[in-house]
């Protein structure tokens, strides 16, 4: 499970469609302050059916601090085990991003992690003018306009993908863990997705990791955004050997624009 954490926080998080090299300013009409999203996260087999395994939510504050004496959104991001799964494997996770209002790129990050035995914490602090980064491990160049996890996903969602085709694969750029680095998503179409809250037109993307001991394959994960102007998630899922492990959409409010992807909500 917590690979599958990981990998789904940083699948719908660098969703984007290119990296540049200079800070562009970004006319947001995807999101905006007091949004909330809630996903229940389970496993599901036809042998027993949905188990939910944990919770995670991802808020844009009210407040808008002001951080180098620019004007940010503050993003914070929640992720824990319920239940039977804390007896085996615990899970509790907190993120925080303040991302530049005109050109929505990371001035820092933080977290603090807690999954099993393991823990780490960190603050980061970007100089997204100079091309640098600085945590509490390191100090590092990176290129203007590197984002972190979070602030990836509010990036992409100000995305046009209105011309994107079946097959396409886009590159992305993310700094985790001291490090830049660079992958691709694949684009695989438009769908109708059936959800706890009802059924959605999404965009279905497929984002490609490292194969190792986890995954065999370079494109393990399956990623819907709604198809309208919110391009808020839906639906994360990953196979495993019997069933799936997914994490839904199960509760949102304070979006930017009217819900036009929800085609039939559960009552």
């Amino acid at each position: 499970m917590r690979q599958f954490l990981k990998l789904f926080i940083t699948s719908l998080f660098i969703i984007q469609y290119s990296f540049s090299q200079e800070l562009k300013k970004i006319k947001n009409t995807a999101f905006i302050p007091g949004e909330y999203f809630k996903f229940s996260v389970y496993y599901d087999s036809h042998v027993t059916g949905k188990v939910t395994a944990g919770v995670a939510t991802l808020e844009v504050k009210f407040e808008k601090p002001t951080v180098n004496g620019r004007s940010c959104y503050h993003v914070v991001a929640d992720g824990h085990t319920k239940g039977a799964f804390n007896l085996f494997f615990r899970v509790n996770d907190h993120f925080e991003s303040n991302i530049d209002e005109e050109y929505l790129v990371p001035w820092t990050f933080s977290r603090k992690t807690r999954e099993g035995d393991y823990s780490f914490d960190d603050e980061v602090k970007f100089n997204q003018f100079s091309g640098g980064f600085s945590s509490k491990r390191a100090n590092k160049k990176m290129p203007v306009g590197t984002h972190d996890i979070l602030s990836m996903f509010f990036f992409v969602r100000n995305n046009d993908f209105t011309n994107a085709k079946n097959g396409d694969t886009f590159p992305i750029e993310f700094m985790l863990d001291d490090s830049v680095y660079t992958s691709v998503i694949m684009y695989m179409g438009k769908e109708v997705v059936e959800t706890d809250l009802g059924k959605f037109r999404c965009l279905h993307f497929k984002p490609m990791v490292v194969t190792g001991n986890v995954f065999s394959q370079s494109y393990p994960m399956d990623v819907w955004i709604t198809d309208d102007k919110n391009h808020m998630p839906v639906l994360g899922e990953s196979a495993v050997i019997i069933g799936a492990l997914k994490i839904g959409l199960v509760e949102y409010k304070g979006l930017a624009n009217e819900p036009a992807a929800l085609l039939d909500r559960k009552k």
